[in-house]
């Protein structure tokens, strides 16, 4: 509740400030991440994609976003009003709990940022760029914000009604990312040579950089989302850093197993599986739990990035099988890990609050997964009608670099040659017209 006469406290502003300017490092992070693990013809493509999800983003909120999000329910707990509309009536001495109300919105607002730059590793290099800067504030107004209002927002039927824990984002972030990210793969179709051609990541230490800048701004997006500086603060700081490292030990230990390689791009994968996992209750469990968490999404991620093989859906980039199942084993395990010294009520299975917390996690996750996958889906359809959802062929197959942004990372993955050569005449040299 926003109180104009109250003051911000000062140690706890500072925190957000800090935990603020660390999610917001997150999406160029993921840039990286995402643009190390395509073929070298789409990494500038990749990383647009993320770099321009965060103006489209920032927009959106700052005209309505926020208010419909936070602001006071006008519709049974589904959204917001719009009060506050252009951040009206939000002045410098506006306060939220003990921080600046401003502050408090521009941290949701690097947490809508970071989730509609996810859902693009589900459709790297076969997505018209045009369309997806159509796709992005569409989505964020229509499945973001709500969701966003349900789990977090005042008088949300998440958390007033149906009493399912969230604290950091595994529904808001992790599962619509990931719901979102199925419906517009299966929109687009598979990629050219899915299952045939090898599509290995160009630059695995990119990679790996990208992965360290995403856990080292996980710490403010889990630990911040207490909005002080506090022990609760604290105890998710380090439940964050203890399930991200069980989620690259678990990856590492099914792929020794499976394959008798521990690989840089699983132990990657597997810290971000378990990062993943504990954003939702990272504010629920003690540590014990949050390394249990940790593991489990290590574990049955490693398997669940292969799913996609056996049942035709290209996911490019994994992001159903870390982002959705990281997100629904988080969210579900609140069920069984919960303990009333972090929640200060709801407790778990293994804690001995029966499975009640559980069945209302299971709900959550259930009704968030199927709203953010069929609205995702409308949305791709509707695109894909209006304007084109999908590259040209022959774009596609060229590469995304030189088609939608006549430059490519490296010259030397495109001509072979160490000759100087200009963007425009290696177009020229393709024969392929740029497209949006």
């Amino acid at each position: 509740m926003t109180l104009a006469a109250a003051h911000a406290n000062t140690g706890d502003t500072a925190w957000l400030l800090a935990a603020t300017a660390l999610v917001l490092l997150m999406t160029p992070g993921l840039a990286l991440f995402y643009g190390g693990m395509v073929r070298t013809k789409s990494v500038l493509n990749m990383l647009m994609m993320s770099f321009v999800s965060i103006a489209l983003v920032t927009v959106v909120w700052l005209a309505g976003g926020y208010s419909l999000a936070f602001g006071d329910d006008v519709a049974g707990g589904l959204i917001g009003g719009l009060d506050h509309a252009g951040m009206a009536g939000l002045g410098p001495d506006s306060v939220h709990g003990t921080v600046p109300t401003l502050l408090f919105a521009t941290f949701q607002l690097t947490f809508a940022i970071i989730t509609a730059a996810l859902i693009s590793g589900a459709i790297a290099d076969r997505a018209k760029f045009g369309a997806w800067l159509v796709f992005v504030p569409v989505w964020a107004l229509l499945v973001y914000v709500p969701v966003a209002h349900w789990v977090w927002g005042p008088g949300g039927w998440i958390l007033d009604r149906l009493g399912a824990l969230d604290f950091a984002g595994g529904l808001p972030v992790e599962i619509t990312s990931g719901a979102s990210g199925l419906a517009l793969c299966l929109v687009l179709g598979p990629r050219l040579g899915f299952k045939k051609d090898a599509m290995r990541p160009h630059n695995l230490p990119m990679v790996m950089l990208g992965a360290g800048l995403l856990w080292f701004g996980w710490f403010g997006f889990n630990a911040g989302s207490a909005l002080g500086a506090n022990g609760l603060a604290a105890a998710a700081f380090l439940n964050t850093l203890a399930a991200g490292c069980t989620g690259l030990l678990g990856w590492l230990f099914v792929e020794q197993k499976r394959d008798g390689h521990p690989t840089t791009l699983g132990a990657a994968s597997g810290a971000v599986a378990g990062l993943v996992a504990i954003t939702p209750s990272c504010g629920s469990v003690s540590l014990l739990g949050a390394l249990a968490v940790g593991l489990a999404a290590g574990v049955v991620c490693s398997y669940a990035v292969g799913w996609k093989f056996k049942l035709n859906y290209d996911d490019s980039l994994d992001v159903v099988g870390v982002h959705l199942v990281g997100g629904v084993i988080g969210t579900l395990l609140i069920g069984v890990f919960a303990v009333n010294t972090m929640t200060g009520g709801p407790q778990g299975l293994l804690s001995g609050g029966g499975l009640a917390q559980l069945g209302r996690q299971l709900a959550a996750v259930a009704v968030v997964a199927v709203y953010a996958f069929g609205v995702t889906f409308c949305i791709g359809k509707l695109l894909d009608k209006v304007i084109g959802l999908r590259a040209d062929e022959d774009h596609e197959h060229t590469g995304l670099d030189l088609t939608v942004h006549a430059e490519t990372a490296y010259d030397h993955g495109v001509l072979g040659h160490g000759a100087p050569v200009s963007a425009h005449s290696v177009l020229s040299h393709q024969k392929v017209k740029p497209q949006a």
